[in-house]
């Protein structure tokens, strides 16, 4: 027998004769036995993937980013301590709060920033961790207040609900004139000088982040298309939907709409390629490098390519046209909102509902694309899109109760027969591309189950 020390061909880790010995031993002893894989009896798992690209997600981040190690370190009795201080001294300190002044609003602010403290120190952690995952958790507990609001306002009837916006506001609860956009429509250089105002600045912002969220040259310029026609399709009912044609193609598509996704999806091919090998805050040397690595805290730990795959399969096809649904809603709703709650456009409470609608959409739709794209490890759907989802369906369902007897000018019969085309057309897409070829797999499937096996 030679070792395998004694054989200069064999390294030391290369299985010698006496492998050969062992394993013969073991065939006399029991001829069926065989060699147990693994070390020792124990299954070796490998942890190693290099099928993944480098821009994969881990759902829920199960790891923090300690780059900043003070600001992951665990402080909620640190935070209930300063919160009750801050919440005795307001309540109980006359010079703050002086006797006979109404309480109420002071108290419904105490009540919200206690309930967003809970939120920001003892809900689940999203996909994103930059600046820091307490944020987010704050953006969830904002909407979640804002559902809540909404789920009272449903049970209201529309003049309570006018009346009560004069709490936050004593301008409103007075009715507003719907402005026209179609009243001149020649094709001219003063009528399209006229049109740029600030809603084009509005118009390039919103599909900016609108780009940053769904993160597809594709989807964007579907959902653009599909809010213009949804704005043909609902002028009857709201005015100011009424645009010149070269005001929805040329201003809106083509210009201000085209260039906000452009600057979006640019600066999402940015955080793409851009290496995130984050130093330590102590280990950055300088007041000019110590600051630079403060202000990357607020940019994205890692990004991900959004590819929805819609031709891929019907759950792919289904999320996008329900995602696509979504958006549109969403971008709808302020338009009803306002014209019933006679606010103007530009009014704060609408401006920080649209800013809130994108903060909460850009993890929800993260989660989306990780719950259809793996399953494996997402396997739930995660609590950003719950809740958004359930935002967006009670604004509509408030707006359709609040409606009633509102807009008494029928649907148009062009309306109905374009909502028509496009509802067949939804239906035969998916039944061509995904139905009749699994179809046609299945019956094959079953006839070479049923042929008769050759003697």
């Amino acid at each position: 027998m030679v070792s395998p020390n004694e054989n200069s061909d064999l390294s030391p880790t290369s299985p010698g004769e006496d492998s050969d010995v062992i394993l013969s031993n073991i065939a006399e002893i029991d001829p069926e036995a065989e060699p147990v894989p693994g070390l020792n009896g124990v299954p070796v798992r490998c942890t190693a993937d290099r099928t993944e690209s480098y821009t994969r997600i881990t759902p829920f981040q199960e790891k923090h980013d300690t780059s900043i190690e003070f600001f992951y370190k665990p402080i909620t009795l640190s935070a209930l301590t300063c919160g009750l201080v801050i919440l005795a001294y307001v309540a109980m300190t006359q010079d703050v709060l002086e006797e006979g002044k109404d309480k109420r609003r002071v108290g419904a602010y105490a009540a919200i920033a206690s309930f967003l403290l809970f939120a920001m120190i003892q809900f689940r952690d999203g996909p994103f961790i930059r600046p820091h995952p307490s944020f987010w958790r704050v953006i969830l507990g904002v909407n979640l207040l804002y559902e809540l609001g909404l789920v009272f306002l449903l049970f209201q009837d529309l003049h309570t609900a006018r009346n009560m916006m004069t709490y936050l506001d004593s301008n409103l609860g007075k009715p507003l004139p719907e402005k026209n956009y179609a009243e001149d429509c020649a094709l001219t250089t003063k009528n399209l000088w006229n049109a740029f105002d600030i809603f084009c600045l509005a118009h390039t912002l919103g599909w900016f982040g609108k780009a940053m969220i769904l993160r597809d040259y594709w989807f964007c310029w579907i959902l653009s298309i599909a809010f213009e026609l949804a704005e043909y399709s609902l002028q009857h009912q709201l005015p100011n939907f009424a645009e010149c044609w070269w005001d929805h193609w040329i201003l809106d598509v083509l210009v201000c709409n085209w260039l906000g996704t452009y600057l979006g999806m640019k600066v999402c091919q940015y955080f793409e390629v851009k290496p995130y090998e984050w130093r330590g805050f102590r280990q950055t040397r300088g007041i000019r490098s110590k600051a630079k690595r403060v202000l990357s805290q607020f940019s994205p730990h890692d990004f991900t390519a959004f590819k929805w795959g819609t031709a891929t399969d019907f759950v792919h096809f289904f999320t996008v046209v329900l995602l696509l649904a979504v958006f549109l809603a969403a971008e709808l709703n302020p338009f009803y909102l306002k014209s019933l709650l006679w606010m103007e456009p530009d009014h704060p409470i609408i401006i920080l509902r649209l800013a809130f609608v994108f903060l909460c959409a850009l993890p929800a739709v993260r989660e989306l694309y990780q719950y259809i794209n793996d399953p494996r490890r997402a396997v739930r759907m995660g609590q950003h899109v719950w809740l958004l989802l359930a935002t967006i369906l009670t604004e509509l369902l408030v707006i359709t109760k609040w409606s009633k007897g509102q807009f008494a000018e029928p649907l148009p019969t062009k309306v109905k027969w374009g909502w028509m085309i496009g509802a067949t057309l939804l239906i035969l897409y998916p039944t061509v591309q995904f139905g009749v070829p699994s179809a046609r797999r299945y019956i094959r499937k079953h006839q070479k189950k049923g042929k008769p096996k050759a003697l």
